[in-house]
């Protein structure tokens, strides 16, 4: 039974000034930041803190900044609550692993930095693409998708909740299933602004070298289980941690049968810790019986 649940955001989360209060107020928090700037030879404090936002928006920064303000938040709350169970969303799986004992932190910082400039260089800009189909079923979308393949790669790259999916591939082969999706009755069907069609299968030369990164890195059993994204299994042990983080990069994020499971195994209580509130939105979209909740500030903190 995992009654309680805590979960970490990935990428998009972020902006500029995020969890500033967390980190003025909590020396252990300001701390995590320092040893952030040390670890990636860098002042990333301060790109977290004051922008631009151009520079946190990179993703080989926003990578490293998200897991350094959500963990840095979890060693704020001090053990104040008692987690049964960690999940991330994509990139907050990362933070996951650290908070529960499976990686260390400056071995996350520099895998997320590396991770995140080799989904940028995996494919080129303006070949590939991400939308947000709104509105439909999952299954609708999964077809539509295999109808407009053409030889191309289209794939569903997150599944964020029941009518939320988003889409990555080859741009064409994109535009087309957006076309056809709002011709089929998606409420909305609309390309995002991300540089690159992560979660698809053009990731898969970024999954490649990255599996070779990891191999200078160890791995531990965590402390408590972790819910992994391209397994959607809780996993315990290290060999197949570091497999599912190398698969992660070119499988979809399975978030809504994630929070599906957490239920169907007993959660209660659903904690997000990090900037933001996209993925308590989500939970409750996907069961409305948790009890979802962002520590996303220094009150919200403190009222746990």
């Amino acid at each position: 039974m995992y009654k309680n649940a805590v979960v970490f955001p990935g990428q998009g989360s972020q902006s500029v000034g995020m969890l500033s209060d967390v980190i003025n107020e909590f020396s252990i928090a300001k701390e995590t930041l320092q040893q952030a700037n040390e670890v990636l030879g860098f002042a990333l404090s301060d790109i977290i803190l004051n922008g631009p936002a151009e520079s946190l928006n990179s993703t080989n920064n926003t990578q490293p900044a998200l897991v350094a303000v959500e963990v840095a938040t979890w060693r704020a709350l001090n053990g104040k609550i008692s987690a049964d169970v960690m999940a991330g969303h994509s990139l907050g799986e990362y933070s996951a692993l650290v908070c529960a004992g499976a990686l260390r932190f400056e071995d996350a910082l520099m895998l997320v930095r590396r991770r995140g400039e080799l989904m940028q260089k995996a494919v080129p800009d303006g070949v590939g693409a991400m939308a947000a189909i709104l509105g439909m079923a999952d299954e609708k979308v999964e077809e539509i998708c295999k109808l407009c393949e053409q030889g191309q790669v289209v794939q569903a790259a997150n599944y964020n909740s029941p009518g939320q999916l988003v889409i990555a591939g080859n741009k064409e082969a994109v535009e087309r299933a957006v076309v056809a999706c709002k011709e089929g009755g998606a409420k909305r069907a609309m390309l995002l602004p991300v540089s690159g069609p992560f979660h698809s299968a053009l990731m898969l030369p970024a999954a490649d070298e990255f599996a070779e990164y990891l191999t200078q890195f160890d791995v531990s059993d965590p402390i408590l289980p972790v819910l992994q994204n391209a397994s959607n299994t809780f996993e315990t042990e290290a060999q197949q941690i570091r497999q599912n983080l190398v698969k992660q990069i070119a499988s979809p994020v399975r978030w809504t049968q994630s929070v599906e499971l957490l239920a169907d195994k007993g959660a209660e209580n659903l904690l997000e810790i990090g900037p933001g509130k996209v993925l308590t939105g989500l939970n409750k979209r996907i069961a409305k019986q948790l009890n979802s909740q962002a520590v996303n500030c220094v009150d919200a903190l403190n009222q746990l």
